[in-house]
């Protein structure tokens, strides 16, 4: 079997790359990437795919047996038809099998909702697709927090519109396991999973936090308005006001879902004393 992960080159992409070649080995991988010179570091084949080029993934995605779409990152009016260009040339290539890493969200009633409907678009024409198909819905990553660190010590507080709300948080390297097990295994097909680890409030995770880098940090609520003008400030309107509707989605609940990781994986998840731990 010849695999093929898109969108190599970024964070996500190559760490599924990653995992996949200590799965399967690196003759059995081939990296898809809109600049392949970003990806050639991966020690894979690498081949060119735009998802805005029906045409690049009809030839990047010849001689493949299994292709793993990572969701794109344009506006969702404009993701839609840009998957369904892998999904149409895999057909036509004679993929067996397509693995979708989609994500879990409010389907209404956020900002961030518009993208979570474009991700459930392309779950149903995966589904429909008529190849073996397999769905991840992937949890909230953890790790911009921690790269965040620096200004929630100078604030000394996380602010944002979470409130009480659990979110169900996951890693990179966790998702990229978890990845190469769906890809290269049969007994996942047809399944959809929801893969995170243990869910936290803004309060657990500020109290890691501390402990992992000695800080006395506190939580703060904000309204949703007001997180949204401070993101908007900072990160611009669309960036700003996406990421306002995710942690409106943790307030209401749309983030505190069962996690099927371990189904997808066989092994639990990395706890999260572990994870912080790690990183003193």
């Amino acid at each position: 079997m010849i695999y093929a992960v898109t969108a190599a080159s970024g964070n996500l992409g190559r760490a599924i790359v990653e995992a996949l070649v200590a799965e399967v080995g690196s003759g059995k991988v081939i990296g898809i990437a809109r600049t392949p010179d970003n990806a050639r570091d991966l020690g894979v084949e690498v081949r060119k795919g735009n998802y805005g080029s029906r045409a690049d993934f009809d030839a990047a995605l010849q001689g493949i047996d299994v292709v793993l779409l990572v969701s794109g990152m344009d506006a969702p009016d404009k993701r839609i038809g840009q998957h369904r260009n892998v999904i149409e040339a895999a057909k036509a290539a004679g993929v067996s099998k397509i693995v979708y890493t989609s994500v879990q969200g409010a389907e209404e009633g956020t900002a961030f909702s518009p993208i979570i409907q474009s991700n459930r678009q392309t779950e149903l024409d995966v589904k429909d697709s008529g190849l073996e198909w397999v769905v991840g819905r992937n949890g909230i990553y953890i790790e911009p927090d921690v790269e965040y660190i620096d200004t929630y010590k100078a604030a000394g507080e996380i602010a944002n519109c979470a409130g009480d709300g659990k979110c169900g948080y996951t890693t990179r390297t966790e998702l990229a396991c978890a990845y190469a097990k769906m890809l290269s295994e049969d007994r996942h097909n047809g399944h959809v999973y929801n893969l995170h680890g243990a869910a936290l409030t803004q309060t657990e995770l500020a109290g890691y936090l501390n402990k992992a880098f000695g800080m006395a940090l506190t939580y703060r609520a904000m309204s949703v308005e007001d997180y949204q003008a401070e993101r908007i400030a900072e990160l611009g309107e669309f960036i700003g006001t996406v990421i306002a509707g995710i942690y409106a989605g943790i307030r209401d609940g749309a983030h505190d879902n069962p996690s099927d990781y371990a189904q997808a994986t066989g092994c639990p998840h990395q706890s999260w004393p572990d994870y912080f731990d790690a990183l003193r």
